[in-house]
């Protein structure tokens, strides 16, 4: 038994060295359409995007490169709407922003320079990086590393990146856990509220039918 779990161990972590920590995608915004996607985010954590924002050119009858397109990023916390990151850029670049606190986090991308009834059209490459932000100051600090260190390195964030994520569930767990123990406090409460309210009602029905015997002689 111990075999297995030790091979699975090893399978785990080749698996995760050769899994990136970086995620792409592309699409398109027409004049002063906004897109927004959400990404559920660990307790301080650095998000790194670079991106390339491309216009339609008729005369080209392509996607070329405009200087004078502008990229708006906006990155706000949910559900609270708190506001983390809020930045005019150029059409290839990149930007950085810092979670906060653990949750969902919406990321809204616009053309800044197009008006409400531009019909531009442009395609935005935009490539994701999420890691934990020691990892990040510690990669600044360092030289030239080797393939190996590299390797062990990315092994490394791997295993940061799995950390973090477990600590996400348990803070989800413990939130989840409060929310049960609040629900059932209140149940036991009412539950005991509508027992002393029928134990009233009880004594002072059987008060009335008394006195209505008494009044009658019947007792």
């Amino acid at each position: 038994m111990a075999i297995n779990v030790t091979r699975w161990s090893i399978c785990l972590l080749v698996l995760l060295s050769i899994l990136p920590s970086v995620f792409g995608l592309y699409f398109y915004l027409e004049g002063s359409e906004q897109k927004c996607f959400t990404e559920e985010l660990p307790k301080e954590t650095m998000v790194t995007g670079e991106y390339t924002a491309e216009e339609w050119s008729e005369e080209h009858n392509k996607f070329i490169h405009n200087k004078e397109v502008g990229i708006e990023v906006i990155v706000d916390e949910l559900p609270s709407g708190n506001r983390i990151y809020s930045q005019k850029l150029s059409p290839k670049g990149q930007f950085k922003f810092t979670s906060a606190e653990s949750g969902q986090h919406a990321i809204c991308i616009f053309t800044s320079t197009a008006g409400w009834f531009s019909s531009t059209k442009i395609r935005l490459n935009l490539d994701l990086a999420i890691r934990d932000i020691m990892d990040d100051a510690s990669e600044a600090s360092d030289g030239t590393l080797s393939e190996l260190a590299q390797r062990v390195r990315d092994l490394n964030h791997k295993v940061g990146d799995i950390r973090r994520e477990q600590s996400y569930l348990r803070d989800h767990e413990r939130e989840f856990r409060d929310k049960s123990e609040a629900t059932n406090g209140h149940t036991v409460t009412w539950t005991i509220v509508q027992l002393v309210v029928l134990a009233i009602t009880c004594a002072w029905q059987m008060r009335h039918l008394r006195g209505f015997f008494e009044a009658r002689k019947m007792i």
